[in-house]
C-alpha cells in the first residue's frame, strides 16, 4: 500500500508545531517540521494572543511540509477563545486571551440574566469564567464597538481555517467549548444567546470533524476535532469501553467518552462538561488546572535566577517528603499568571498547613494535589454517568511526567496506561486519514495507536510507604476541604 502523509498543525497554550504524519497502512510515523512559541502580548492592560505571528508560523510549517507532498492539512488549537470578523472578512482586533481579567464577575452577570440551571440545560458545559459565553458577555456589558460591527464569530482554529480556505464555519468539537452550543438541538444555543443580549446572527454554520473545508495552495484542508482535547481523546488507545482518560498538559482534562450528553441535575451539581468529540461521541469531563501551576512556578524560579529543567524539578520532588501540604488546583488564585510559589505558600498559610518552602516540596505538593483532584473528578464522572472504569489512559505532553503518572495510579487505584505523548497530533491526523479513506474508522485507528511501542503501564503501589505517603488519608483531607462538587466560582 502506498503511504499517505498529512500535516497536523497543533497549537497549545505554550507552543505550536506543524508535524508530518505518514501512514503506510499499518504504522504512523511522525516528523516535526516546525515548532514555535505561542506568546502573549499585553496592550492597553489587556492580555492578547499574537494571532498574526501564529498565522506566520503556520505558513512556515506548511511550506516546510510541502516536500512531503501532503494529501491534507488539519488544524487544532485550545478552546474558548475567538476572533470576530467584520462585513469585509477582516479580523476586528487581536483575539483576547482567556486568562484576561475582562471576564471578572461576568459569571455573576450571566446568572442575573439566565439561571445557572437553564444555562446548563441548554449547553451542558462546565461553568468556568474563561468560557466564550462570559468573554462575549463582557463585550455586551461594555458596549464594545467590536461586537457592534461584527458579522462573524470564529473560534481560534476556525479563524486559522478561514485564513487557509476562506470558509467561515465553526467545527463542532470546538464550538461546544464556548458554552454557546446546544447539544440537544445540535446547533447554537440561540435562546440563551438572545437572553444574554448577544447578537445571534454572528454565529456561522457548524460542521462535524472530518469536513473538507477547501484547499490551501493545492492541499485539502480537513477539519479534525479542532479542539485539541477532542483530537487527543481520539488518539486514546482504548481496548475496552470501560476506560477513562486524562489529556495532560497546561490543563488536565479528566473524563469519560460517552454517546450522548448528560444534562441531569447531578451533572450540574458536579459541574462537569459535555464537550463534543469525534464521530458522534461526547467527552464527559472536568477541567483541572493541570501543569499550568508547575509551569508558572518554573517561570518564577527562572526569573529569580534558578533555571530548573522539568526533570530536575521531578527529581527534587521524588526526594521530598510526601504530603507536606495539599492544595486545590482549581482554586481561582491559580488561574492567572504570576508568582505561583508564593501563591501556594499563601494558600497553605490560609488553610493552616505547613508551607512548602523548597522547589522540591512545592513541586511534590502540586503533583500530589493534581493526582487527588484526578481521583475526585473520575469518581464524579462515574457517578454522574453510572459507568465503571477499569483502566485510565494518560495522553499528551504531561504524560512525560513519570512521577505524576505513578501518583495518579496510586491515588485512583487504577492501572494507568501512558501514551501517546503526541496524542493531539495523532488524533488530528487520524481524522484526516479517515476522511481520506486510508483508515476505516475510529476503532481501527485506536488499534493502530495501541501498537505504538512508546506506551507505558503504571500499576498502583499496593500499600503506603515512606516514599509515596498515605493516599487514602490524603484523599479524605482533599474531599473534606476542597470538594470539586459545585465548584462554580
Amino acid at each position: 500500500m502506498r503511504s499517505k502523509t498529512v500535516l497536523a498543525i497543533d497549537i497549545g497554550a505554550e507552543s505550536g508545531r506543524v508535524m508530518g504524519v505518514q501512514f503506510d497502512g499499518q504504522q504512523l510515523v511522525l516528523e516535526e517540521l516546525h515548532r514555535f512559541p505561542n506568546t502573549t502580548v499585553t496592550l492597553n492592560d489587556t492580555l492578547h494572543w499574537d494571532f498574526l505571528r501564529l498565522w506566520g508560523d503556520v505558513q512556515v510549517g506548511i511550506k516546510k511540509g510541502k516536500a512531503l507532498q501532503p494529501a491534507s492539512i488539519g488544524v487544532d488549537t485550545w478552546g474558548v477563545d475567538f476572533g470576530l470578523l467584520d462585513n469585509q472578512g477582516s479580523l476586528i482586533g487581536n483575539p483576547v486571551h482567556y486568562r484576561d481579567k475582562r471576564t471578572n464577575h461576568m459569571m455573576e452577570r450571566a446568572f442575573a440574566k439566565v439561571p445557572q440551571e437553564e444555562i446548563f440545560s441548554q449547553t451542558g458545559i462546565q461553568f468556568m469564567p474563561i468560557n466564550s459565553l462570559y468573554q462575549i458577555l463582557s463585550l455586551v456589558e461594555s458596549e464594545s464597538p467590536q461586537l457592534q460591527i461584527a458579522e462573524t464569530f470564529l473560534t481560534a482554529p476556525d479563524l486559522l481555517n478561514y485564513w487557509l480556505t476562506g470558509a467561515k464555519v465553526c467545527e463542532f468539537s470546538n464550538a461546544t467549548t464556548t458554552q454557546l452550543f446546544n447539544p440537544t438541538t445540535d446547533d447554537w444555543a440561540t435562546e440563551l444567546i438572545l437572553k444574554m443580549g448577544i447578537p445571534s446572527n454572528i454565529f456561522p454554520e457548524i460542521v462535524p470533524p472530518g469536513t473538507n473545508l477547501g484547499r490551501y495552495k493545492g492541499i485539502d484542508v480537513i477539519a479534525p476535532a479542532c479542539h485539541d482535547t477532542g483530537s487527543a481523546v481520539a488518539a486514546v488507545p482504548a481496548q475496552t469501553p470501560e476506560f477513562a482518560y486524562i489529556s495532560s498538559g497546561t490543563w488536565s482534562l479528566v473524563g469519560l467518552e460517552i454517546d450522548r450528553p448528560i444534562l441531569t441535575r447531578e451533572a450540574l451539581k458536579a459541574n462537569v462538561t459535555n464537550e463534543g468529540g469525534v464521530y458522534n461521541t461526547f467527552r464527559l469531563l472536568k477541567n483541572v488546572m493541570g501543569l499550568w501551576i508547575l509551569q508558572q512556578c518554573r517561570a518564577t524560579w527562572e526569573a529569580e535566577g534558578e533555571a530548573f529543567t522539568y526533570t530536575e524539578l521531578v527529581d527534587m520532588a521524588i526526594q521530598s517528603e510526601p504530603f507536606t501540604a495539599i492544595i486545590n488546583p482549581n482554586d481561582p488564585v491559580f488561574l492567572s499568571p504570576g508568582d505561583h510559589p508564593q501563591r501556594i505558600r499563601e494558600f497553605c498559610r490560609r488553610t493552616n498547613q505547613r508551607m512548602p518552602e523548597t522547589p522540591g516540596t512545592i513541586v511534590r505538593c502540586i503533583l500530589e494535589s493534581l493526582a487527588l483532584a484526578y481521583r475526585e473528578v473520575l469518581e464524579l464522572a462515574m457517578s454522574v454517568s453510572d459507568r465503571q472504569v477499569s483502566v485510565l489512559h494518560i495522553v499528551g505532553g504531561g504524560a512525560q511526567n513519570h512521577l505524576l503518572n505513578q501518583m495518579t495510579a496510586n491515588a485512583t487505584g487504577l492501572p494507568v496506561i501512558v501514551g501517546p505523548i503526541e496524542a493531539t497530533v495523532i488524533g488530528n491526523a487520524i481524522v484526516q486519514l479517515i476522511t481520506l479513506g486510508e483508515i476505516t474508522d475510529l476503532n481501527q485507528a485506536r488499534q493502530i495507536v495501541n501498537n505504538l511501542t512508546e506506551l507505558k503501564r503504571y500499576e498502583p503501589e499496593e500499600k503506603a510507604n515512606s516514599q509515596s505517603g498515605n493516599w487514602e488519608e490524603a484523599y479524605t483531607y482533599f474531599q473534606t476541604h476542597y470538594s470539586m462538587m459545585d465548584d462554580i466560582h
